[in-house]
């Protein structure tokens, strides 16, 4: 697909068709990164983004248990020292 860089004020821009956008999921802020002299645009990621599904669809599968059940234990400075 062709497309024309624009004048957008004192600047230079380029019209993405919709179908695009929504295609490579380009909402508000994006990536842009040069790489071999070609423009590469990505989708910002918000951080920790899909943790809230993975969590819930672990939990289901009850594959959240803790795995170091030593951290959990009290050592001897948590028995001797430690004061709330």
């Amino acid at each position: 697909m062709k497309a024309n860089i624009i004048r957008i004020g004192n600047s230079k821009g380029l019209r993405l068709p919709k179908a695009i956008l929504k295609q490579c999921r380009l909402e508000g802020a994006v990536e842009l990164e040069i790489e071999d002299n070609r423009l590469i645009i990505r989708p910002v990621e918000a951080p920790r983004s899909g943790w809230e599904k993975a969590f819930t669809d672990m939990a289901k599968k009850g594959d959240d248990t803790l795995l170091d059940w030593d951290a959990q234990a009290a050592t001897e400075w948590d028995k001797s020292e430690w004061r709330w």
